[in-house]
């Protein structure tokens, strides 16, 4: 009796539930685990490797991994016991004219140092360099060399920054010239399409002024770009030679050997923060990924701003007004359907509708003459944003209707018993403590919207956005710019750079930062729901 009693109260399959969330629980831990630390070295500086090898060939680099060789490479008579290999990112592409890593047998090494005076740079093209500094020179002229040359690289190093912010800061006065140019221009060409006169002898005189200005301008600009490129450094490399480059393409100088504990946190920090606030380099595999993190964070922005409202309104008209028959059933079969489409066909539904067909109505209504360049009839965040909150939207209509129906009969029996209109017991009691559940619609919806990359790439995001959704310029926000996204930016780092070694670091920790950003959006939302929980415990929810 005891067992059947045992059998009928489902107490094993209580288990084998209790056991499934477990292994879910610890498979999400690891998998997360795993980017963390995969991430993290990313910001992390390993000790500068020389590698004397048995044939007296040097190499310079960071060894990256060490695995056993397999068999199947190795002779006959090595295959007995296991033999290592070791891969070092020996960088210097440019001079080197191939990968900048490699895989060496341990078998072929036969010493190692890590010298102190060895120097990485980082660099703005051809990736990381490795080799001794030998001298720094202003023109022709030396200014330094052996020891002395060190402090003297960093000083100008310095002193290149601030030529390389002064030059930014004409290329946005340049900048602002052209579209101003390109405004009189918009202005004389749609007064043209209209048959209107605006004073074109004065627009030209407009014009004129500004293209003079842009000239100035621009002499300016390549007297700083010349005077900020005259000092230059020659480095020693391992294998092949002297390297001399000009100081303005080298980003950072370290020597990675003399770090101390101190130096190793600082550089990781700094590392951090260039990897959020820098914009990428490199076909996206170095640099930062601000551009990314601020078009995902203000595409999920704009979707949660139509896909909330629009959703509570659905879920209230079908809970609170709509007579329940075959239409209503019809509705919310659909709505659950919608849930199930894959996300691709939402991006192809987009391209059609809001693109092609409302996109290129603007475009003939407003701005006709502009065409055939297309203004809103080309992917966009405003476009990408809708079809997000489309496909979020079944998740917000579902969490409200729940929400609606958890609070108590009495709730609303008291608000109408009172004198309230349906519309007042509606705005004033049923979504202030339905609250929480919209919530959590919400945040389903803004974690799996942060996460979609398939619609994205034919409604608005690229590989490299030349300039943000923002700007200076009215009307200031710019939605029908097209936009970085992170979870695009791994699937281009991921699968389609040129260098996949150099590449996988950084997959691993934008991955990372994109996890800790659905996560920090997710917990404010949570820290408000449970905040109007308590506020509104009589809800139910």
């Amino acid at each position: 009796m005891s067992e059947d009693r045992y059998w009928r109260r489902g107490e094993p399959f209580v288990w084998l539930t209790g056991l499934g969330l477990a292994i879910c629980v610890v498979l999400i831990v690891v998998l997360v685990g795993v980017i963390a630390v995969k991430g993290v070295t990313l910001f992390q500086q390993r000790e500068v490797v020389e590698v004397t090898r048995t044939d007296g060939n040097r190499l310079l680099g960071e060894i990256v991994d060490r695995e056993v060789i397999p068999s199947i490479d190795l002779p006959e008579d090595q295959r007995d016991e296991p033999r290592y290999r070791i891969q070092m990112k020996v960088g210097n592409r440019d001079v080197r004219g191939g990968e900048d890593f490699l895989w060496l047998p341990e078998s072929e090494i036969e010493s190692r140092r890590e010298p102190l005076d060895a120097i990485k740079l980082e660099r703005i093209e051809y990736g990381d360099f490795y080799g001794w500094l030998d001298s720094v020179k202003e023109g022709e002229r030396v200014l330094a060399s052996g020891n002395d040359a060190w402090d003297r690289l960093h000083g100008l190093l310095e002193r290149t920054r601030e030529g390389i912010e002064a030059i930014r800061a004409v290329e946005d006065q340049i900048g602002e010239i052209n579209h101003s140019i390109e405004q009189l221009r918009l202005q004389e060409r749609r007064a043209a399409f209209h048959g209107e006169d605006v004073g074109f002898d004065e627009i030209q005189s407009q014009i004129g002024a500004l293209e003079q200005e842009y000239e100035r301008l621009r002499v300016q600009l390549d007297e700083r770009v010349g005077s900020n490129r005259l000092w230059s450094a020659t480095f020693v490399t391992a294998d092949t030679g002297p390297k001399e480059m000009v100081v303005a393409d080298i980003v950072r100088a370290i020597r990675p050997n003399a770090f101390g504990v101190w130096d190793h946190t600082t550089n990781a920090l700094e590392q951090a923060w260039v990897f959020v606030a820098a914009e990428p380099r490199e076909s996206n595999t170095e640099g930062g990924v601000f551009p990314a993190v601020f078009g995902t964070v203000m595409m999920v922005i704009l979707m949660s701003l139509f896909v909330v409202p629009f959703g509570v309104i659905a879920a209230i008209y079908l809970r609170e007004y709509a007579r329940e028959g075959w239409l209503v059933r019809s509705v919310r079969i659909a709505v659950n359907n919608l849930a199930g489409i894959p996300s691709i066909v939402y991006g192809v539904f987009g391209l059609g509708f809001f693109i092609y067909i409302l996109g290129g109505t603007i475009d003939q209504l407003f701005y006709p003459e502009l065409l055939p360049t297309p203004t809103w009839g080309t992917g966009g965040i405003l476009w990408a944003s809708l079809t997000l909150a489309l496909l979020t939207v079944p998740v917000v209509i579902v969490s409200t209707e729940e929400a609606l129906a958890a609070v108590s009969r009495e709730m609303r029996e008291g608000s109408l018993a009172l004198g309230a209109t349906k519309i007042q017991t509606v705005v004033r009691v049923l979504l202030p403590c339905a609250t929480p559940g919209i919530l959590t619609g919400a945040i389903l919806a803004m974690a799996r919207g942060a996460g979609e990359v398939a619609p994205l790439m034919i409604t608005g995001v690229v590989k490299l956005a030349p300039s943000l959704p923002i700007d200076g310029n009215f009307p200031f926000l710019h939605l029908d710019r097209q936009f970085m996204h992170l979870g695009f930016h791994i699937y281009d780092v991921g699968f389609q750079s040129p260098n996949v070694e150099a590449a996988k670091p950084m997959v691993f920790a934008t991955a990372l930062l994109l996890l800790l950003i659905v996560v920090g959006l997710n917990l404010a939302a949570i820290v408000m729901r449970n905040r109007l929980r308590r506020r509104y415990a009589t809800s139910g929810t």
